[in-house]
């Protein structure tokens, strides 16, 4: 008779900015609870095992932002234990989760989180997580799993791979009585994901190493968190993360990873062309090629960034550019005002500047070209044009990087002489589009400038913030495996 395994599966995944004056509150996350958590696109492999007696709970998962608020993580981290100790006994729990959460009072929220489940299941239940490659591993976070998986591409196109591969690695464990393990070692590198993209080098080279690892004997998984710089907490750090059977194997793998990426650390740089706002600006100018899109890098939203400054509009305005579609700018009263004039009317706006009050808003006549109403106040959207700018308005913090968020309005991003988004490094959809791609290094909570950080609350040196020291990987074990 085939054993049945009773596995659990939840989390909680963003990323933030402890920079950012836009915090994130239990509203702005999408969740999925029960049954509808396996119909999720992303989550629909976990319904293929017939072995596996199967206990979705909660995943909840939010656009990137300043720090959660305390009262929704705590809300959500009850909400899932209450389910997880209803769950019992399991002999498996999966955690999909990001690995960059901040919480207003809490430094290691991930940690926090791995923790309380592992208090819940016990010693003996296996437990898996997966990881975005741009997260904060911690000692706690180790300490709590048995397997660990992170994505090993950026911009990400391996999600739902990577979240295949714990989930995957769960099942080898408890189908053949395996006990795998997890050893780490930390590098004092911290870097944006606009230096460390997987299609540029040296990041290419060094991920592209990290399957033959995973060939090793003993070793199952093997993994480089490049870590979320924008995070001024202690545990923000690069390091290596692997899963295996075979303890000096597995150290010996981390050593290896930890210690090729300290080695290549003077070697990153930004992959598109790369400058000033002005600077940028002159060269989309003079470009006979379309569509140039062009990075508001400072300003991501998918970094954590606020979404709502207008430094690029005013720059656009102050030129009197014609033909460019700037997607978007986070402004609820502004969408607002738009609904209530009306499609074809002329408003006066104070466009930006709601969120982030550090910046400038751009006070202009603007005619409304189209409304999006799906029928909730946050979703709405408002397309308006002022001088030979178009702007699009989102009553939330959003991005706009897939084709399908400007065919909902009505644009082709191919036709557009300038596109400008708030983004880094482009997404999968829009880098093959772009001719050329310009990223301007411009102001905001997810800056490019990281030396210049504040870099109050990290332990120890790290590179780029200091350059003057010296580096050993000392590979650890988890305290599970110990």
């Amino acid at each position: 008779m085939t054993a049945i395994f009773r596995i659990a599966v939840g989390g909680i995944h963003t990323e933030c900015s402890t920079y950012s004056p836009a915090t994130i509150a239990a509203e702005d996350f999408r969740v999925f609870r029960g049954e509808a958590l396996p119909q999720a696109e992303a989550f629909s492999f976990l319904a293929q095992a017939e072995d596996v007696d199967l206990r979705p709970l909660l995943h909840a998962r939010a656009v990137p932002g300043g720090p959660v608020e305390r009262e929704a993580y705590e809300g959500f981290k009850r909400e899932f234990l209450n389910g997880l100790r209803a769950a019992l006994p399991l002999n498996g729990l999966y955690l999909a989760l990001h690995g960059a959460m901040n919480v207003v009072g809490m430094d290691d929220a991930e940690g926090d989180w791995v923790s309380a489940a592992r208090a819940v299941v016990g010693e003996r239940c296996v437990v898996a997580a997966s990881y975005d490659l741009h997260g904060n591993v911690s000692e706690r976070v180790v300490d709590g799993l048995d397997i660990f998986a992170a994505y090993r591409t950026a911009p990400h196109i391996d999600t739902r791979e990577t979240m295949v591969r714990a989930w995957d690695m769960l099942l080898r464990t408890l189908r053949s009585g395996e006990r795998p393990g997890v050893a780490w070692a930390k590098v004092p590198v911290l870097l944006p994901g606009e230096c460390t993209s997987t299609e540029d080098e040296p990041a290419r080279s060094l991920y592209a190493a990290l399957p033959s690892f995973d060939r090793r004997d003993g070793v199952w998984d093997a993994n480089l968190m490049i870590g979320y710089v924008w995070a001024d907490e202690p545990r923000a750090t690069a390091c290596a993360v692997v899963t295996g059977t075979d303890r000096e194997a597995a150290r010996g793998a981390a050593t290896e990873i930890a210690r090729s990426y300290w080695n290549a650390r003077e070697g990153f740089g930004f992959g598109p062309v790369t400058g000033p706002l002005d600077e940028m600006l002159r060269i989309a100018e003079a470009a006979t090629t379309r569509p140039v899109i062009f990075a508001d890098s400072g300003d991501n939203p998918t970094g954590g960034g606020v979404g709502d400054r207008t430094d690029v509009l005013n720059a656009l305005l102050a030129r009197d550019w014609q033909g460019a579609l700037l997607a978007g700018i986070a402004d609820q009263p502004a969408v607002e005002a738009c609904f209530a004039a009306g499609e074809g009317a002329m408003v006066a706006l104070s466009i930006g500047a709601t969120l982030d009050k550090s910046s400038r808003p751009a006070k202009v006549d603007a005619k409304v070209l189209r409304l999006d109403d799906p029928g909730l106040g946050s979703e709405r959207q408002a397309v308006v044009e002022t001088g030979g700018v178009r702007v699009v308005l989102a009553a939330r913090r959003r991005p706009y990087h897939n084709i399908e968020d400007f065919r909902r309005l009505g644009l082709d991003p191919q036709a557009e002489r300038l596109l400008v988004v708030k983004s880094g490094y482009l997404s999968p959809e829009l880098a093959p589009i772009a001719n050329p791609n310009l990223m301007a290094l411009t102001d905001g909570v997810v800056n490019q400038d990281i030396p210049r950080l504040a870099n109050d609350r990290r332990v120890g040196p790290h590179f780029p913030f200091q350059r003057d020291f010296a580096y050993e990987p000392e590979p650890r074990l988890s305290a599970r495996w110990v």
